[in-house]
């Protein structure tokens, strides 16, 4: 029985070349993306910035509503979309009316994390749910085949355009349009199996036929159908949750309870990423519980 660990876990980005967290602080912060520089909102950056000017070439905006809204303001012109790359993988950055930047560069740990558990398992298959452009199954398409799974259709197709740009458009990758929870509902009346599986759900979403998801509603029962595919022999499921009114060591035993029977454990904790530069601060992005069998 996989064992639910309580001392909560921090697992950190460091950033790279073409991604880093240069400052952060007033609820702001700062981050490069390939070339330029760019300003969004963050809560949770409650400390001063390090630095006394911050030079950028867009700020966005948040409307008046907490859940979203907003605008990009620009002091330059900026494409609609630039290549920029983590690892083997490539993808597109570009400004979002979502403030996101066509990624989650806090991702990037987690990324490494499923490549390990991976590691050494031929043609290992993984599951990709709420896959957003696919920089997480491009990255795990290096140890077998994967399921990239999002509503959104614009997502999905720029999921095969970020393929092809790392020329991995030959790996076995079926990208599908679909409401994720239906989805996997059918995947169990298959009884299809997989090595591992992660999951980003939003706190709330749409499917393409209109269906309404809502995190708190909905994540029980997608674990649940999520356990019926994976055995004992399985290696991981990671689960995060952005900007929601819960604690980790919730979704920990969320996990505890659904994969009981499992062999391993299953952990929790927050995602960060950490300040570029000497003494560089942790900003908190995420939530996280992961299940892992080795």
């Amino acid at each position: 029985m996989a064992e639910l660990i309580t001392q909560p876990a921090v697992m950190t980005g460091e950033g790279w070349d073409d991604y880093r967290l240069l400052d952060s602080g007033n609820g702001r912060k700062l981050e490069q993306y390939g070339e330029r520089r760019f300003i969004r909102p963050e809560a949770q950056a409650m400390w001063s910035p390090r630095l006394a000017e911050w030079d950028a070439s867009g700020e966005f905006v948040p409307g008046s509503d907490e859940d979203g809204g907003g605008r990009w303001n620009y002091s330059e012109r900026v494409p609609s979309g630039w290549p920029i790359g983590w690892r083997d993988v490539r993808f597109v950055a570009q400004c979002t009316p979502f403030r996101h930047l066509g990624f989650f560069p806090d991702m990037a740990p987690v990324w490494d994390w499923m490549r390990g558990q991976l590691a050494g398992k031929p043609d290992a298959t993984s599951l990709n749910l709420f896959g957003y452009t696919g920089v997480g199954s491009l990255a795990l398409s290096e140890c077998g085949p994967v399921t990239h799974v999002d509503a959104s259709k614009k997502s999905v197709n720029q999921g095969k355009d970020n393929a092809a740009l790392s020329k991995m458009d030959d790996r076995t990758i079926r990208w599908i349009v679909d409401d994720a929870a239906k989805f996997t509902a059918r995947e169990v009346r298959r009884e299809k199996r997989y090595d591992g599986i992660i999951l980003d759900p939003p706190k709330f979403g749409r499917g393409p036929n209109g269906e309404v998801w809502r995190i708190e509603a909905g994540l029980p029962d997608l674990v649940g159908d999520c356990r019926a595919l994976l055995d004992e022999d399985s290696k991981f499921l990671f689960l995060t949750a952005y900007a929601v009114r819960m604690s980790s060591l919730a979704l920990g035993g969320l996990l505890a309870e659904k994969l009981k029977g499992l062999p391993g454990k299953v952990e929790h904790g927050e995602l960060a990423v950490r300040e570029f530069g000497e003494d560089g601060r942790l900003l908190p992005t995420a939530i996280f519980a992961r299940w892992s069998n080795s």
